[in-house]
């Protein structure tokens, strides 16, 4: 077994503030749990809720890391008690629910994917939080079926990216909004099968226009606030509207008379909180019915930058100007072949 070091570098942070809160340091390295594995780290992606948290406007859940990070890449060096014979030395990418910024990170073995040896485990830390957040709230929660059609806002954000190679893979006719008419270029390119301008059209006339006056089957929301009365004015009747994040504003002003005559269906779901159990269920649907065609290269994330780990700050930043294309990832070490 792997000797492992007593202290290892983390990106961590002493107060809530700008991108230049973030700050390299040696902090003692975790050691797993039962049923947990500790893992090298040789990539970790960065989201919008790494953003959140450390403007602190998004707590860690009770018992999680401070640190930031949400989902990792790289070889599992030590297993705790109640984890499965063998998994030391396997490569995996795990959904955490923190501590990815880092040298080393615990998760639950349940959690983890396994990484094919002829796939980079650059792109595999660029997977777990937007698939486990995709299939959950398009599949499970919008009950997403073949032929339908699903609206994305912001198609060309990790999520979005996501949800329009998945929709493609499960017979979805995806439409997507985008800020720039580059941006719809690049989400044409990726998959959907229409992508509207924002700034230039109404979304709502483009959909109904595109769907002959039926509307979206589905919306994948992220913006919420003014949005949600418009995303309801082209969903169509029995439509599934999945809210997962508010940066729009949490608080909508819709008219439920029109609820009640469409049907529609309102949801919305936060992964991050969810228990441990419930992760463990979500991560074996995927390996089942998803994760083959990650192993075998069919689908691959689209990745815009990587920085290395002691950049984490110039990896916020340029989330937070929002020119990225897909996802940001954390480049922390070479793998050990």
């Amino acid at each position: 077994m792997t000797k492992l070091p007593d202290t290892m570098m983390a990106v961590t942070q002493e107060t809530t503030g700008s991108a230049a809160v973030l700050r390299p340091a040696d902090v003692p390295v975790p050691r797993p749990g039962p049923g947990e594995v500790l893992i090298r780290v040789a990539a970790a992606g960065v989201n919008r809720p790494d953003v959140l948290q450390r403007q602190g406007l998004y707590p860690p859940p009770p018992g999680a890391s401070p640190i930031l990070g949400l989902e990792v890449a790289g070889v599992v060096v030590a297993a705790g008690d109640e984890t499965a014979p063998g998994i030391v030395g396997q490569r995996v990418c795990a959904l955490l629910s923190g501590g990815g910024y880092a040298q080393y990170a615990v998760a639950d073995a349940r959690h983890c994917l396994p990484v094919g040896p002829d796939r980079d485990l650059t792109q595999a830390a660029a997977i777990p939080e937007t698939l486990f957040t995709v299939w959950h709230n398009v599949f499970q929660r919008g009950l997403a079926r073949d032929g339908e059609v699903l609206l994305v806002h912001g198609g060309t954000s990790g999520i979005g990216t996501m949800a329009t190679m998945l929709g493609k893979a499960f017979g979805l006719t995806v439409v997507t909004t985008c800020g720039s008419a580059d941006k719809c270029a690049e989400s044409r390119r990726i998959g959907a099968d229409l992508s509207i301008n924002y700034r230039e059209q109404d979304f709502v006339e483009e959909i109904r226009t595109f769907t002959r006056d039926r509307g979206a089957d589905i919306v994948l929301d992220m913006v919420s606030g003014d949005y949600v009365a418009r995303n309801l004015d082209c969903l169509a009747t029995d439509g599934r509207h999945v809210t997962i994040a508010v940066l729009g504003g949490a608080a909508a002003n819709i008219n439920m008379a029109r609820v009640m005559v469409k049907r529609h269906t309102l949801t919305g779901s936060t992964l991050r909180p969810r228990s441990s159990d419930f992760k463990a269920e979500l991560a074996a649907e995927i390996t089942r019915e998803v994760w083959p065609l990650f192993e075998s290269g069919e689908l691959a994330p689209v990745l815009d930058r990587t920085f290395p780990l002691a950049q984490a700050g110039a990896a916020h930043a340029r989330m937070e100007a929002g020119e990225h294309i897909g996802k940001i990832v954390l480049e922390v070490a070479a793998e050990e072949r």
